[in-house]
């Protein structure tokens, strides 16, 4: 026989929509009545019938993430803590991988409808105002990172200028004065948020912009990152330090500056952004931006179901979450 809620509720010693509160995830439970009820529910090894529970809502359970790539690290965190934060609410994901290109992006948003999912996280780099449908209809969406659009769509993202800017600030506070940038790129939000903070911790610091020292990226792979570096360090005038624009773009930039026989960081330091696992193991570790990507992925998560159930404001939110400098090998810690 299937456990229900009544058999829960009897063990916990609480009402049945005590033990519907918790397991639906609704804060207001005393503290004693949510500690009973959790434990009820492990030794009883209830499990929700979640395709019941949507269809009394009239809802799909299903939720989707739209992200550019998931061969990026970032991304493939991101997505795994997303999916444990969905999780643990009841919701199933279905994730779409759109290259970061308009076109794809704009056809993966248009596909997303009532019919398919409740509700979508979207994480784009090229999407414009005009690609948004009218937020009053459709299901409810919230934007991840950087890349702002003048649409009332809320948005959970970290200060990218503010972080960009501390990692420069970091490397110009080592002494270094010709500090390079490996990442430019204009189709993509990432850039220009992250070029702003590099140039305002360069005017900071007393330190000049030069174009030369701005390295372009197609993709933020390593390899473009490796290329970029060796077209630094062909400079009459090499770099004594590089910020990347993410960690794997830093990461070629570190096999590069290596291959050409360079000590790093005594000849020149390099951080980037993302702290992407690799980071931590790579030779030498990697000094990086680290967003808090559990913060960032409950927070979307959260507002996406509040959105659904009719519990949040007026569209346009904006949630800020937390970043922190890892300061690692490759600039000396």
């Amino acid at each position: 026989m299937a456990v229900t809620l009544k058999d829960v509720a009897r063990l916990a010693g609480v009402s049945v929509k005590t033990v519907s509160n918790v397991v639906n995830g609704y804060a207001f439970v005393k503290p004693e009545n949510r500690r009973r009820v959790e434990e009820a529910l492990a030794t009883t090894g209830y499990r929700p019938n979640l395709g019941a529970r949507n269809l009394r809502r009239g809802r799909t359970g299903f939720l989707a993430l739209m992200v550019p790539e998931l061969n990026i690290p970032y991304f493939g965190e991101l997505a795994g803590l997303v999916l444990t934060a969905a999780q643990k609410r009841g919701w199933a994901v279905l994730i779409e991988q759109t290259q970061g290109t308009r076109d794809r992006e704009r056809d993966t948003l248009a596909s997303l409808g009532p019919h398919l999912v409740d509700g979508a996280l979207v994480h784009p780099e090229a999407l414009e105002a005009a690609d948004f449908p009218d937020p009053s209809g459709g299901i409810p969406l919230v934007m991840l990172g950087e890349h702002a659009v003048d649409v009332p769509i809320d948005r959970v993202a970290i200060d990218n200028v503010l972080a960009a800017r501390t990692a420069v600030r970091h490397l110009a506070g080592l002494g270094r004065r010709r500090i390079a940038a490996i990442g430019l790129n204009a189709a993509r939000g990432t850039s220009d948020q992250r070029m702003a903070g590099y140039r305002a911790a360069l005017a900071e610091r007393g330190l000049s912009y030069e174009d030369e020292l701005v390295a372009p990226a197609e993709k933020y792979h390593r390899a473009d990152g490796a290329a970029a570096m060796r077209a630094l360090l062909a400079l009459p005038t090499p770099p004594d330090a590089v910020f990347c624009f993410n960690d794997l773009l830093a990461i070629g930039a570190l096999r590069a500056a290596t291959e050409c026989g360079l000590r790093i960081p005594e000849d020149v330091a390099i951080a980037g952004f993302d702290n992407n696992e690799e980071s931590a193991f790579c030779t030498p570790t990697l000094t990086t931006i680290a967003p808090d990507k559990t913060a960032l992925a409950e927070a979307a998560i959260d507002l996406v179901c509040r959105r659904i159930a009719g519990e949040a404001s007026a569209p346009g939110q904006y949630i800020q979450t937390p970043f922190a400098l890892k300061v690692r090998e490759s600039t000396g810690g």
